[in-house]
């Protein structure tokens, strides 16, 4: 089992306080585990076996037909002398869960957490009913920093590559361990349950041809601009009529199972949101090698750009595509510190590839900190206060 410190340290800072911890990600992303991990630490910090309620309402083990059975299922547990830590994994398989939610939520000596694998968990009445009463923790796949450790390689570079194809699905590692061919398998039984539970069935969608179509064409563009007209006049020409409107279905639906995340784009000068031609990226790699096959190897560039993306989410930025007049700024990081700024590159090693890519940073008219990340293995270097570093490096340095 992969220690997921990071997530894991999360979840022991909100230890005890009045908030419910609700943890979002992808299926199969790590949410249970992270669960068992935070169980261990509770043990062994001298919280007893009958203080803690773990149920996965995803279990034929705990069918609720609905929130009162859930809620006194758990509350017939709860001696009012004691504290609890209840864990509701899946939770909104129960209809109106978040009635259930909220009244555990008011005892006293109950510290809540859930998880949900669609971004419908935080939407509508439970947002409105626990409005400033819970902390998110938004998961994802392994980073490369996590994915190292289950191997004994130290070659990071060519862990690396094998990151960039397989991704970092932790269900991912016992496989490429034993029999690295069962990896797409592996991959499509996480896809499909995504799509016919999370989207098809959520969504009362019936195409699943057209939902891949138009998954595949996203996924086909990572680190490219993107518009619902695009996608839609593409498909048509191929055949398949479809407006724009049921575009924009779909992708909320590919939005809201973190299937994708959408990047913003950024007026670096003006300091300000752009409204139109946004980028998506997939969330983790492996899954897009899996469905796009032979095709997904050919633009390494994109996949190294989608890598850097996840990356600068897991430490916690707000994430945009920076426009400086013509030019485009990979990304733009935001955090209370205030920006940075990343240009993302397979190599610069040609004069002419690096004069292009310092271009847009060089033009941003500010001082923040600046970066340009390759698989370039030479030295970091600096270019006028633009920081050259190997994008392994960074991965693997201390947040």
């Amino acid at each position: 089992m992969i220690e997921r410190t990071e997530y894991l340290n999360e979840l022991i800072r909100w230890k005890d306080k009045d908030l419910i911890k609700v943890i979002t990600g992808i299926r199969r992303c790590g949410k249970s585990t992270l669960f068992e991990l935070y169980i261990n630490y509770l043990k062994e910090n001298k919280i007893e076996d009958d203080q803690i309620i773990k149920i996965n309402l995803e279990s034929v083990d705990y069918e609720f037909e609905n929130y009162k059975d859930l809620y006194h299922y758990i509350n017939d547990k709860i001696d009012s002398k004691k504290q609890y830590y209840i864990f509701l994994d899946e939770v909104q398989n129960v209809p109106e869960f978040q009635k259930a939610v909220d009244s555990l939520y008011i005892k006293k000596n109950v510290d809540l957490y859930i998880t949900g694998s669609n971004a419908y968990l935080l939407s509508g009445e439970l947002a409105t009913l626990l409005s400033g009463r819970y902390i998110e923790i938004k998961m994802l796949p392994l980073s490369f920093k996590e994915y190292i450790t289950a191997f004994d390689e130290t070659n990071y570079q060519q862990l690396f590559l094998n990151y960039m194809k397989n991704g970092g699905m932790p269900g991912n590692i016992n496989i490429l361990q034993t029999n690295p061919n069962d990896i797409d398998r592996y991959l499509d039984g996480i896809f499909s349950t995504i799509v016919y539970k999370d989207i098809m069935a959520r969504n009362n969608i019936k195409d699943k041809l057209l939902l891949e179509s138009i998954l595949k064409f996203i996924f086909d563009s990572v680190g490219s601009p993107i518009s619902t007209k695009k996608i839609s006049d593409t498909l048509t020409s191929k055949g398949i009529a479809i407006s724009n409107h049921t575009v924009e279905n779909y992708i909320t639906a590919f939005l809201e199972s973190f299937l994708i995340y959408k990047a913003e784009r950024f007026d670096v000068k003006g300091k300000n949101l752009l409204a139109r031609d946004y980028k998506y990226y997939a969330v983790d790699p492996g899954l897009r090698s899996y469905l796009l096959g032979k095709k997904a190897d050919r633009d390494m560039g994109h996949i190294l750009e989608n890598i850097v993306y996840l990356e600068l989410l897991r430490r916690g930025y707000k994430v945009y595509v920076g426009k400086v007049d013509e030019l485009e700024v990979d990304f733009v990081a935001e955090n209370r510190e205030g920006l940075k700024y990343y240009q993302v590159a397979l190599t610069v090693r040609d004069e002419k590839v690096l004069e292009r890519e310092l271009r847009s940073l060089q033009k941003t008219g500010d001082h923040y900190p600046k970066y340009l990340l390759t698989l370039d293995m030479d030295l970091e270097a600096d270019y006028d206060g633009i920081t050259k570093i190997n994008v392994v490096d960074w991965l693997l340095e201390e947040k």
